[in-house]
């Protein structure tokens, strides 16, 4: 909530100026009342038990399973290398449970993780096909640390040219007709990988129509209009990116991600692909983005389709930071690998996801002008 006084200037146009005072005893009384709210929900014991049985019944009935891997043999690692316990446990997480979250600290050995939880799915007949997706001035880095634990491995490295316009296919036919282990490409070479034109029609549709039930829920609710007008930009640049696909002109030849045979990705630093689009009503809270970034929305769409494939078990994010400016980024790392979960407790959008898990806190903050008011 905040409290504007409004001017004009000399053109005869309204500025809204900031009351700070204002809206700092605004939100006290905001406040206030919620806390007030609060305390009458919780005051009788029947409402008070029905409503913690219920939250407890939906969101805190299923204990996290604990993963021991420990009777794993790991059939051509190299016998001079040890792996400890919790990089033993965190493959079992991989080969058993579903997408995975590998968000150990800097130095953990996330690396080794990942490379033997490759090896191990396709000797297991887990997955056929690898892809790593690594920053792009680590990929030798990474294949060198490939070999250095399965020296008899077979692998694909992606090199700069390979994904030159001219050598982009002749790469992606290998990747597609080559019985590799594992293949390591940069992160801005997988962008360059597209999906199909079908498929990605369909989860811009999919977008669209979360964006029409916003604007309908918030015009039934008489919400404000910058709100409205957020959410009607969202829809017109969806609507251009659906234009783009449908123009015949640009179309090519190009091998799409889903004729690669890769079924199952493992993506390194994954906190740069946050930038993913969360469609809100809320207004003037850090972190959150109408807007996404072109690889982000790529890597959303990979993801949706490895769900498609293998059941919720195609995708593993390593990253030492899953969480460094704002809890959005939680809700963006679960949109990316646990997106069934969410649309089966009915928490797919981000304003139920926040209204269950968090509460929005405004304070003061210092900002390069000076003092001003952030939602967090």
């Amino acid at each position: 909530m905040r409290i504007f006084d409004y001017t004009y200037d000399r053109d005869g146009r309204k500025i809204a100026v900031l009351n700070a005072k204002q809206t700092a005893i605004a939100q006290g009384k905001q406040e206030q009342i919620k806390q007030e709210f609060s305390d009458w929900i919780w005051a009788d014991p029947k409402r008070r038990e029905r409503l913690t049985a219920l939250y407890n019944e939906r969101f805190n009935s299923i204990r996290p399973r604990e993963y021991d891997g420990s009777h794993l043999n790991f059939v051509g690692i190299n016998p001079e290398i040890t792996l400890r316990p919790h990089q033993v446990n965190a493959i079992a997480h991989i080969l058993y449970g579903g997408n995975t979250l590998l968000a150990h600290t800097v130095g953990a050995g996330k690396t080794f993780e990942m490379v033997a939880a490759a090896q191990e799915s396709k000797r297991l007949g887990l997955c056929q096909k690898s892809l790593f997706v690594v920053p792009n001035h680590l990929t030798e880095q990474w294949a060198a640390e490939y070999l250095q634990l399965y020296p008899a491995a077979s692998i694909l490295v992606a090199t700069k040219k390979d994904f030159e316009t001219k050598n982009r296919k002749r790469f992606c036919s290998r990747i597609a007709t080559g019985d590799y282990d594992a293949i390591i490409i940069g992160h801005s070479q997988f962008e360059k990988i597209p999906m199909s034109q079908e498929r990605q029609k369909f989860i811009l549709e999919q977008q669209k129509q979360e964006i029409l039930d916003g604007i309908r829920e918030l015009k039934r609710n008489n919400g404000d209009n910058f709100s409205v007008k957020q959410l009607e930009r969202s829809k017109k640049s969806i609507q251009q990116k659906l234009e783009r696909l449908n123009d015949q002109s640009r179309k090519d030849d190009v091998i799409t991600f889903e004729e690669l045979g890769v079924d199952r990705i493992f993506v390194d630093e994954a906190h740069v692909f946050k930038n993913l689009a969360a469609f809100t009503k809320m207004r003037n809270v850090a972190g959150i983005s109408q807007t996404e970034a072109q690889k982000s929305s790529d890597l959303y769409m990979k993801c949706r389709y490895l769900d498609e494939l293998t059941g919720g078990r195609g995708v593993v994010f390593a990253t030492g930071t899953p969480i460094s400016n704002s809890m959005v980024e939680l809700y963006t790392m679960q949109k990316y690998l646990q997106y069934s979960t969410l649309k089966e407790k009915g928490l797919l959008h981000f304003d139920a996801w926040a209204s269950t898990f968090g509460e929005t806190v405004t304070a003061i903050e210092l900002a390069p002008e000076g003092y001003t008011l952030v939602g967090r």
